[in-house]
C-alpha cells in the first residue's frame, strides 16, 4: 500500500506554504523536514505527501498522467480544499461536484504544476 508520494518543486518554501495551508484543511502536519524535502501526514502511521527538490539538480516536471489524490472526510471539506488550493494560485484541472456513484471531487494543479483531486466517497 501507498506509505508516501512525492511530488517534484523547484521552490521548497513556497511549495511548503501552499502545501502547510492546504493539507492542513486535512488535519496534515509537517513530519520529516530537510532543506530540500518536507512530508506532511494526518495521523501516525497514515500516508504522507511530500514535496523535493530532485536530487539530479535539474529542474522538477510534471508527471503527464500522474496525480495525486486527497481523502476528504465530506463534500464540504472536497469544496473547501479545491477553494484553497485556488486561493493559493493553484490552477483549477475541474470544478468541484459529482463523477459518478458516490465519488465527489474537484481537480486542481500546485504552483509547480503537480495534478491533484481531493475527493469524498459516501
Amino acid at each position: 500500500m501507498i506509505g508516501y508520494v512525492t511530488l517534484g518543486t523547484n521552490d521548497i518554501q513556497r511549495a511548503a506554504g501552499f502545501y502547510d495551508q492546504l493539507l492542513g484543511l486535512l488535519g496534515g502536519k509537517r513530519e520529516i523536514e530537510a532543506p530540500t524535502f518536507i512530508a506532511w501526514r494526518a495521523a501516525p502511521g497514515t500516508p504522507m505527501i511530500s514535496v523535493i527538490k530532485p536530487y539530479d539538480g535539474k529542474a522538477a516536471t510534471v508527471g503527464n498522467g500522474m496525480m495525486v489524490s486527497l481523502a476528504a472526510g465530506s463534500k464540504e471539506q472536497v469544496n473547501a480544499v479545491h477553494k484553497k488550493a485556488l486561493e493559493l494560485g493553484g490552477k483549477d484541472e475541474g470544478p468541484v461536484g459529482p463523477r459518478f456513484g458516490t465519488f465527489y471531487a474537484g481537480y486542481f494543479r500546485d504552483l509547480d504544476g503537480n495534478k491533484l483531486c481531493v475527493f469524498h466517497m459516501g
